[in-house]
């Protein structure tokens, strides 16, 4: 397709590119409707993934805990 006909494209249809197939039409699936959608962060905000919180975390280590030491070679 050329870019205009790109633009002009119904709005429920997409294309679909899968890794060894040519990239076809398809109709666009409501996410809405899926089993998990009440599991995603679009459904409950709550569920959003916090990613700089995420690598913010950082062990503490203070003097009374135990540890084992293991020699990975």
């Amino acid at each position: 397709m050329a870019r205009d006909e790109l633009a002009v494209m119904d709005g429920n249809k997409c294309i679909l590119q899968l890794r060894g197939e040519r990239p076809f039409f398809s109709k666009k699936y409501d996410l809405t409707k899926h089993p998990n959608y009440p599991d995603t962060g679009d459904a409950d905000p709550r569920k959003i993934f916090d990613i700089e919180k995420f690598l913010e975390h950082r062990a503490r280590v203070t003097l009374n805990d135990e540890y084992e030491v293991i020699d990975a070679g």
